[in-house]
C-alpha cells in the first residue's frame, strides 16, 4: 500500500512540548471532561488510522470494545516508526506517545492534509489513560511498547519494568506493517457517567467510509451483553454514496459531483520565523435535490466532521445562492411577478430539499475552537466559492439536464412564494394586533397563565370532544383548540399548500413562533403541546398527521420533548355495587387510573385490550361483578372521566414524542417518507413485509 514520496522516519517526528498541561486541563485538548471528551482519545486514534488510509498508506482499520473498558484500534498502514529519534535519543514510537505535538503531521514531510486534534494525537491519549500498549509491524517484526501512568516500558511475567527500548514479541512476512494501540482511559480524570457510544462511533465509522472510498472498517464490541460480531463498513463511490445514503424521498434530481482545487498564500511560523507558504486547496462536493423541504449540509476538513460549518460551507453557500439566481431565470417566473423585486431566491430557497456533502482538503487548517467543529481558514472560502459557482453552472447549462434543472427550478420558484406568501401572512397578523385584535384563532380557548412553561395546548378533534374538554380543563395553565376532523397530510403537500390551510394555520397562529424554517421556539406560546384523539384508529391516523405536521413545520418542539400525546383510557370498567371504604381489588397497574370515592361506584380504566383483560381477572378473583364501557371518543366521555383520565397532570397518561439526532432521525425521516409521504409504493412494500405479522382479531374496525 506504501507509496513513494517523503520518508516515514524517526526523523519526519518532530517534538514541540511535553504532556504536563494535558491532565491539568484536559478540557483545552479534549474539548471537556464528559461523554465527548472521552470519546476524542478514541477518535484522535481512529483519525490517525484513517489518514494513513487517505494518504494511501493503508486499506483496513479496526475499532474494538473491550470488557475490561479500555479500547483499540489497528490499521494496515506504515507503522509507527520504531528507530531512535535525532533529538531525544529514544525510539520515535516512544516520542510520538510521550511528547505533545509530536507526529509526522507536522513539518509536512509525511502527511498533506490530516485529520487529528491540533496534531496532539497519541501523546494526548497516553496523558489521560492510565495504561496503553502499542504494537507495531515493521521490519519483518512485531514491536512492543507499553505506558504505565505515561511511562514507557515493559511487561514481563505479568509486572511493568521501565525501559526505552522495544520489545520484540513476534515476527511478520517482509512487507507487512501495521499499527495496533490500545488504551484504558483514566475514569479519575472524567466524569463518573462518561461513555463512549457505540452507536455514534458506528454511525462516525460508516461516515469516514464515505470519505476515503475503497477503505475497510470494521467495528467490534467485545463488551458484556454486546454480540461480538464484527461490522464492516466501506464505499466504492465516496461521497456519492453518501449523498444517495442521506437522501429520503424521492429525487427531483441526480446527484450532481463538483470538484476543483485553487491555491491560496499563508503567513505560519517556520524555525520561528513567520513565512510565506502557498497552499493547496481541494474541493470535493456531491449533491442532489428531494421533493421534501429539509435541508442536509455535511461538511468535512479532511476526514473532519465540521459540524458547525466554518469557511468553507460559507463559500458554498453563497455559490449556490448566486449561481442559482443567475442561472435559473427566476425574475422570468410568472408566479412571482406578484412579488416585484423581491423575487429573489435567498440561500434557505435554494436548499430546500438540498443533500449535499462537502469535503475540502487543506494542510495544516485552522479551526474556531478546540473541538474542530467550525472551519477557520478564510481564503478557503473563496476557493470553495469559485469551484462550486462554476460547477452549479455547468451542470445547469449542460445539454441532457433540462428535465432536472427544470424541476429545481420549479421547486426554488415554490420556495420563494411559500416564503413570501408566509411573510405577508405575518404582516396581517402583526397589523390585526396593533388595530387591537389578537390575532388568535377565534375557536382558541386561551388559558390565564403567561408563565409559558407552565402552560400546555390541549389539540382535540372537533367540537364534540372541544366541549368536554373546556369544562374538564384547569383553565389557569391549559389551553384548548380543536380542529376539525383530519388535517391535510402535510407529507403530501407543498409549503404553500400548509400555509394555506386553515387548521395548520390556527395552530401555528395558535402556537406563536412562525412556521418552518422560520420556527422559533423561544417564541412558542406554550411550553407543552399535548395532542388529544380517540382512542381507535380514527384518532391514531389524527395523532398521525399531526405529528407529520409537527416534524415538517414545528420540528424544534419535537426535538425539545415538547410534544405529547395524551392516552384515553380505550375502556371503563365499573364495579355494580357502590364503594364502602377506599379498599377494593388491587387492580393498579403502569397506565392506569382507578376511581374509588366511597358511595359511588368504583370505575377501572384500561388503556389497551390486555389491560382490560388483567382488570377483570382481578375483579373476577374478588368476586366483585362489573360491567364494561367502551370508550368511543372523548365527546362521550362525561367531564370528570375526562378530566381523571387524560386531563389532570396528576392522573392523566402522557407519551412524550421525542426525536434524536444521528441514526434515529435518519430512520424517523425514512418512516415519515415511507408512510405519509407522496410515494405509494415504498408504502404498499412496507405494509406487504409486515402483512404476516398483523392481528387480524386485534382490529379495531
Amino acid at each position: 500500500m506504501a507509496r513513494t514520496g517523503s520518508a516515514y522516519d524517526a526523523g519526519a517526528i518532530q517534538m514541540l512540548e511535553g504532556l504536563e498541561a494535558v491532565r491539568k486541563r484536559p478540557g483545552m485538548y479534549i474539548g471537556g471532561t464528559g461523554s465527548e471528551g472521552l470519546s476524542h482519545l478514541l477518535w484522535e486514534l481512529i483519525d490517525n488510522a484513517i489518514d494513513e488510509a487517505a494518504a494511501g498508506h493503508a486499506a483496513r482499520v479496526t475499532v474494538l470494545f473491550w470488557p475490561d473498558g479500555s479500547y483499540e484500534v489497528r490499521d494496515d498502514g506504515r507503522g509507527i516508526p520504531i528507530d531512535r529519534h535525532p533529538k531525544k535519543k529514544v525510539s520515535a514510537l516512544e516520542v510520538v506517545f510521550t511528547e505533545l505535538h509530536a507526529g509526522g503531521k507536522f513539518g509536512g514531510g509525511a502527511y498533506t492534509a490530516s485529520g487529528g486534534l491540533h496534531g496532539v494525537g497519541a501523546s494526548v491519549v497516553n496523558a489521560l489513560a492510565r495504561q496503553v500498549v502499542v504494537e507495531v509491524d515493521r521490519d519483518g517484526k512485531t514491536h512492543r511498547l507499553a505506558f504505565v501512568d505515561r511511562v514507557a516500558g515493559t511487561f514481563e511475567d505479568g509486572r511493568f519494568r521501565r525501559g526505552h527500548d522495544l520489545e520484540v514479541v513476534g515476527r511478520v512476512k517482509p512487507g507487512v506493517t501495521g499499527t495496533r494501540v490500545r488504551f484504558w482511559p483514566d475514569t479519575a480524570l472524567f466524569s463518573p457517567d462518561a461513555t463512549i457510544s457505540y452507536p455514534e462511533v458506528r454511525e462516525r465509522v460508516a461516515q469516514m467510509c464515505f470519505l476515503v472510498p475503497g477503505l475497510e472498517v470494521t467495528l467490534v464490541d467485545h463488551r458484556e451483553g454486546a454480540s461480538g460480531e464484527p461490522e464492516r463498513f466501506s464505499s466504492k463511490r465516496g461521497l456519492v454514496d453518501y449523498v444517495e445514503h442521506l437522501s429520503v424521498g424521492e429525487s427531483i434530481t441526480d446527484v450532481v459531483t463538483i470538484t476543483g482545487t485553487g491555491t491560496f498564500t499563508e503567513n505560519v511560523p517556520v524555525d520561528g520565523r513567520m513565512t510565506e507558504v502557498e497552499r493547496t486547496c481541494g474541493v470535493e462536493l456531491a449533491l442532489r435535490w428531494v421533493k421534501g423541504f429539509e435541508t442536509k449540509i455535511v461538511s468535512f476538513v479532511n476526514t473532519i466532521p465540521t459540524t458547525d460549518g466554518g469557511t468553507h460551507v460559507a463559500g458554498f453557500e453563497r455559490a449556490m445562492t448566486f449561481a442559482l439566481n443567475a442561472e435559473l431565470r427566476l425574475d422570468e417566473a410568472k408566479k412571482l411577478k406578484r412579488f416585484k423585486d423581491e423575487a429573489r431566491a435567498t440561500r434557505e430557497d435554494v436548499q430546500e430539499g438540498l443533500v449535499a456533502v462537502l469535503k475540502v482538503v487543506v494542510p495544516e487548517p485552522q479551526f474556531r475552537g478546540q473541538t474542530k467543529r467550525e472551519l477557520g481558514t478564510p481564503k478557503v472560502q473563496s476557493i470553495t466559492y469559485d469551484v462550486v459557482k462554476s460547477g452549479v453552472v455547468d451542470w445547469v447549462t449542460t445539454s441532457g439536464r433540462k428535465s432536472h434543472v427544470n424541476a429545481l427550478r420549479d421547486k426554488v420558484i415554490g420556495a420563494i412564494e411559500a416564503r413570501l406568501v408566509s411573510r405577508q401572512q405575518r404582516e396581517l397578523v402583526r397589523r390585526a394586533s396593533s388595530l387591537g385584535s389578537t390575532g388568535l384563532p377565534d375557536k382558541l380557548a386561551d388559558c390565564r397563565s403567561t408563565a409559558v412553561a407552565d402552560t400546555e395546548l390541549l389539540i382535540v378533534e372537533g367540537d364534540s370532544a372541544a366541549g368536554p374538554t373546556k369544562s374538564g380543563r384547569n383553565a389557569e395553565f391549559q389551553a384548548v383548540l380543536p380542529i376539525r376532523g383530519k388535517i391535510l397530510n402535510a407529507g403530501k403537500a407543498t409549503l404553500k399548500q400548509v400555509l394555506e390551510n386553515a387548521e395548520a394555520e390556527a395552530l401555528f397562529t395558535a402556537l406563536g413562533g412562525g412556521s418552518g424554517a422560520e420556527f422559533d421556539p423561544a417564541a412558542c406560546r406554550y411550553g407543552r403541546v399535548v395532542i388529544l384523539a380517540d382512542a381507535d384508529v380514527d384518532g391514531a391516523h389524527i395523532r398521525c398527521l399531526l405529528l407529520t405536521l409537527f416534524y415538517g413545520y414545528l420540528r424544534p418542539l419535537l426535538e425539545q420533548g415538547r410534544v405529547f400525546v395524551a392516552m384515553p383510557p380505550l375502556y371503563t370498567i365499573t364495579e355494580r355495587r357502590a364503594a364502602r371504604t377506599d379498599d377494593g381489588p388491587d387492580t393498579a397497574a403502569e397506565g392506569r387510573r382507578s376511581k374509588r370515592t366511597k358511595g359511588e361506584k368504583t370505575k377501572h380504566y384500561a388503556y389497551d385490550d390486555a389491560d382490560r383483560d388483567r382488570i377483570c381477572a382481578a375483579l373476577d378473583a374478588a368476586g366483585v361483578g362489573y360491567s364494561i364501557g367502551r370508550n368511543k371518543g372523548l365527546g362521550e366521555m362525561d367531564v370528570d372521566e375526562l378530566a381523571t383520565t387524560t386531563l389532570d397532570p396528576e392522573s392523566r397518561v402522557l407519551r412524550r414524542v421525542t426525536l434524536r439526532d444521528g441514526a434515529e432521525a435518519a430512520e424517523a425521516a425514512r418512516m415519515f417518507d415511507v408512510l405519509m409521504g407522496r410515494e405509494v409504493a415504498p408504502r404498499k412494500d412496507w405494509i406487504v413485509d409486515r402483512a404476516a405479522f398483523l392481528d387480524r382479531e386485534s382490529l379495531d374496525i
